[in-house]
């Protein structure tokens, strides 16, 4: 039996594949009340935006959103766990809940998935998403003690393997490290996951996904897309890519630069564009699609998909674009000692 590694590959190999679009934007599309976020939980706190515990408390809404990504021509489709961790679910007093929603969640997830598969044979997948929380390893949020750290790296390694193990009991196929702001953060996410597949016994594969701060090509903890990339390599991520904070047109340089030294799949999410004034995202569905075609036309991609703003009609758009087009083949640099700092750094031979 083929693992979902070696489906994935297989899959990537004959075409570009693609993942799904944002839930976040969505859900706000559902006007939900205080009432549909907490249900009958009887929680404390508040629960109006917490879009993770809907997978308890209104399981129809996230399952609503995966299959309409699905009907849209999704391959790939993440959990609705951003935030479904200890540390972002404090805020809403449900710290207790987070092993249920992520099983639920994935669980939700994996039916949709294995349904589509039923349904035409063609392979589907699940992404057990983990977003960065709201905490950072490298940088102090006290601008007078540069040395302070609100946590360690060991308990955020743990408060990703929690979520990781419940990722895979729901049925997640891959564990997708998201948005990742601050690489010592995804590198407790790495070893979290790793830590996981050494106990289940079996391949656990890691998707990577990193988001810029600035249109340089850094993200919030001052590392370039390269350094990234040399920064977490050793994990063997079956995708590494970008995702959020841009649209797709100013992600363009800093695609090519990761399609052109990464020996596995890319895969990028872009937002729909900017937001507006308003903090809205109006880029339509045709203009992000001819964007993401230009990377495809230039073999830059593998896996294509939506980050904030995006729809399902952005989806069906991208995956109508790039049907029939030749998937990127994965780089193969040579043997060298590659390092990172801020800054890539490779010895010469």
């Amino acid at each position: 039996m083929t693992t979902p590694r070696e489906r994935l590959l297989a899959q990537a190999a004959k075409r570009i594949l693609i993942t799904d679009g944002a839930f976040g934007t969505e859900i706000q599309n559902w006007k939900l009340s205080e009432g549909d976020y907490a249900g009958t939980l009887g929680l404390t706190h508040d629960q109006k935006g917490n879009n993770d515990i809907l997978a308890i408390t209104k399981p129809d809404v996230p399952e609503t959103i995966t299959r309409a990504y699905l009907d849209a021509g999704s391959d790939i489709v993440s959990t609705n766990t951003f935030s479904a961790n200890v540390i972002s679910q404090a805020d809403y007093g449900a710290e207790a809940l987070v092993r249920e929603i992520n099983v639920e969640s994935a669980k939700i997830a994996r039916r949709l998935a294995d349904e589509y598969e039923a349904r035409d044979g063609r392979p589907r997948f699940v992404a057990g998403a983990i977003g960065p929380t709201n905490k950072t390893l490298s940088l102090s949020p006290d601008v007078n003690d540069p040395g302070f750290r609100e946590i360690d790296f060991d308990f955020l390694k743990g408060v990703y393997r929690d979520q990781t193990d419940a990722l895979v009991e729901g049925g997640a196929d891959f564990i997708l490290i998201e948005t990742v702001f601050d690489t010592l953060n995804a590198k407790a996410g790495v070893m979290a996951v790793l830590e996981a597949q050494e106990a289940l016994g079996r391949d656990l594969p890691i998707m990577l996904s990193m988001t810029l701060t600035d249109l340089s090509g850094r993200n919030l903890s001052g590392h370039t897309v390269e350094a990234f990339w040399h920064a977490v390599r050793h994990a063997k991520p079956v995708t590494i890519g970008l995702n959020c904070s841009f649209g797709a047109e100013q992600l363009r340089p800093h695609v090519k630069t990761l399609a052109g030294i990464a020996d596995t799949l890319i895969m990028v999410y872009p937002n729909a564009g900017l937001p507006n004034e308003l903090g809205a995202y109006d880029e339509l569905p045709e203009t992000t699609a001819a964007l993401v075609r230009e990377w495809a036309d230039a073999g830059q991609v593998n896996i294509l998909g939506g980050c904030c703003g995006s729809t399902p009609a952005h989806i069906k758009a991208i995956a109508d674009t790039v049907r029939g087009l030749s998937p990127r083949v994965p780089a193969s640099p040579e043997v060298r000692t590659r390092l990172a700092g801020l800054e890539p750094f490779t010895m010469a031979a």
